[in-house]
C-alpha cells in the first residue's frame, strides 16, 4: 500500500520540484532577440528582420565586428530585407523581392551588401550571390547604443533611410522607390 502511494506521488512530486526550474528557464532574456524594422514608401512596405545583439561591455567596432570582413549585420539567422516594390538603395537598383543583408565595415566607411541567397544562417555568406555592394554614410554617435538597432525611416515622395547603429557608430543609406523610366513619343 505504501509502495503504491509512493509510486503515484513520485511523478507529482517531480513535477512540483521541476516546475520552478522550467519557469526560470523561460524567463531568461534572449541574448540576441529578433526584431523587425519597417516603413511604407508610397504603397509599398520595406522591412528588415534581424537579430539584435547587446554590446555587454565588449569592444564592438573593430572587435566583435571586425573591420575589413563581411559581417552578418546582426546575430544568429541572416538579416532579411523584404522589398515590396522595386527600390533604389544608395542609387543602386534593387528589384522587388527578398534578400539577405550583410555589411563590410571599416573604421571610416561601410558597404551594404545585398545578397540574393536567403534562409541561411547569418555566417553562411556566398559572395557569388551578391546583387550589389552599396557605399554607406558613416558617422559617430553622440551617445553609445547598447543593442544593435536597424531603423527604416520614411521621408517624402517615396524616399526614406535605412540606418544601422551600435556602440558609437551609425551607418546609413538612402532608400527610395524606383521610378519607371520616362517613355519617349
Amino acid at each position: 500500500m505504501i509502495h503504491r502511494l509512493f509510486a503515484r506521488a513520485l511523478p507529482v512530486l517531480a513535477l512540483l520540484l521541476l516546475a520552478p526550474l522550467a519557469a526560470g528557464a523561460q524567463q531568461r532574456p534572449v541574448a540576441s532577440p529578433r526584431d523587425t524594422a519597417s516603413m511604407r514608401l508610397g504603397g509599398a512596405v520595406v522591412s528588415v528582420d534581424y537579430g539584435r545583439p547587446y554590446a555587454r561591455g565588449r569592444k564592438i567596432m573593430g572587435g566583435l565586428v571586425p573591420f575589413g570582413q563581411v559581417w552578418r549585420t546582426g546575430a544568429n539567422a541572416a538579416t532579411t530585407l523584404v522589398a515590396g516594390a522595386d527600390l533604389r538603395i544608395g542609387g543602386v537598383d534593387v528589384p522587388r523581392g527578398t534578400y539577405t543583408l550583410y555589411t563590410l565595415p571599416a573604421a571610416d566607411r561601410w558597404v551594404l551588401v545585398v545578397n540574393r541567397q536567403t534562409g541561411q544562417w547569418g555566417t553562411e555568406y556566398d559572395a557569388a550571390q551578391d546583387l550589389a555592394r552599396i557605399p554607406m554614410r558613416v558617422g559617430a554617435l553622440r551617445s553609445p547604443v547598447e543593442q544593435f538597432t536597424i531603423t527604416l525611416t520614411p521621408g517624402q515622395n517615396g524616399r526614406g533611410e535605412m540606418a544601422l547603429a551600435w556602440e558609437n557608430t551609425r551607418a546609413s543609406v538612402p532608400v527610395e522607390l524606383k521610378r519607371p523610366a520616362a517613355r519617349g513619343n
